[in-house]
């Protein structure tokens, strides 16, 4: 055996034991214990050596491309969207996703019924812009259909350096269109407020990105100056972010030892809770959330733990239902597998995964109303909270 086939082979070893080991959005170490003994691969080597024999471009067969392809088929074996392997340069731009700035079209997109369905366009960028949508289905990311192609690879496609060009082919209400988008650096906005009539005060929370809680401190004097004495929260549209970022804006709401969330393995077990810490300044107002279908993971962690402990009512559509968590853990060189290790479940015990938070008061935003510039859903906010 040489040299290089027993590096491949090591390395594939070592990534049949990384699941269940990382912390969310933390980078951890690989677990470098050898293999089992009843791992077998000899099917593998089998057809690593016919390849190597037969394939007529021997050059494209490196040891890079052999091992992160084995990876990648490995995870994408166990049919889960959010799991899946970044290689050095996803993984920088996945960690730039998270603090808030990176290159691309501005979209947020999830797995859904095996489709690749856009959970939001994230607000000023060339997607909303273009007028994309929660809910839309990408059928082709530049003529390449997105069947069976797997979440990440999607997001590659779509990503890209400032200046240049993608076309998406949409499917929305059994139609289909072109939309071509120019791509940008995207900035993700974090988080503002303005008072509505005079005692309301409207708290828009864009993203849960790393930077939240510093920009929310900002705000924060402003808020109490005020003459508010009721809030609505505005999550819709938005896709979730740090599960850190989530809890610190809770703080502010819950009293000390109040269940946010916890997290619950595949058979129902209870695996880690986490309790609001409390906060020297406490929103203690009559509270109205609004979500739609592009509210997801993060959002849906505030919403369902706000309406538990503060009775605050829901106004607009059922959310995403993105209730898994993800850990990313770091690989020997430079790539980062991201696992789903559980599940959230909201304080009244309900799972977020697949059903999302439904709304007290349903309400759709119609085209007309986008045309109009009209916004029911936060009219019904502001009639309820008045109520």
């Amino acid at each position: 055996m040489t040299k290089k086939i027993q590096h491949i082979l090591s390395v594939l070893i070592l990534v049949t034991l990384i699941f269940g080991v990382g912390y969310y959005l933390g980078l951890e170490e690989a677990d470098m214990r050898t293999a089992p003994d009843e791992i077998d691969f000899s099917l593998f080597w089998e057809a690593y050596n016919n390849l190597e024999r037969h394939y007529v471009d021997p050059e494209k067969i490196t040891e890079e491309r052999i091992v992160h392809g084995a990876i990648r088929g490995m995870l994408e074996s166990l049919d889960d969207p959010y799991t899946g392997f970044f290689d050095s340069e996803e993984s920088r731009e996945f960690l730039e996703s998270v603090s808030g700035y990176y290159e691309g079209i501005g979209l947020e997109v999830g797995l859904r019924d095996g489709d690749i369905k856009v959970i939001s366009p994230i607000e000023g960028t060339p997607a909303s812009r273009a007028g994309m949508k929660a809910g839309d289905v990408i059928l082709e990311i530049d003529g390449r259909s997105t069947t069976d192609m797997s979440l990440e690879r999607a997001v590659d496609l779509m990503r890209g350096k400032q200046g240049t060009e993608v076309t998406l082919l949409i499917g929305r209400n059994r139609t289909t269109h072109e939309v071509d988008l120019v791509r940008d650096t995207i900035q993700i906005p974090s988080v503002d407020w303005d008072l509505l009539e005079e005692d309301i005060a409207y708290l828009k929370i864009h993203y849960f990105h790393n930077d939240l809680l510093t920009e929310f401190n900002q705000i924060v004097p402003e808020i109490t100056s005020s003459p508010a004495d009721k809030m609505i929260i505005d999550l819709r549209n938005n896709p979730g972010g740090s599960l850190e970022s989530a809890l610190e804006i809770a703080d502010y709401f819950l009293s000390r030892g109040d269940v946010i969330v916890e997290s619950r393995g595949v058979s129902g077990n209870s695996l880690e809770s986490y309790e609001a810490r409390g906060s020297s300044i406490t929103f203690d107002y009559d509270l109205v959330i609004l979500l739609n279908q592009g509210s997801a993971s993060a959002s849906e962690i505030l919403a369902g733990a706000l309406t538990y402990h503060r009775d605050a009512l829901v106004v607009g559509e059922r959310s995403f239902g993105k209730g898994s968590i993800q850990r990313l853990i770091n690989l020997s060189d430079m790539s980062n597998l991201k696992v789903t290790v559980s599940n959230w479940v909201t304080p009244d015990g309900s799972l977020i995964t697949d059903k999302g938070i439904d709304p007290d008061y349903p309400v759709e935003i119609t085209t007309e109303d986008i045309e109009a510039d009209y916004d029911p859903q936060l009219e019904k906010a502001i009639e309820v909270i008045k109520r």
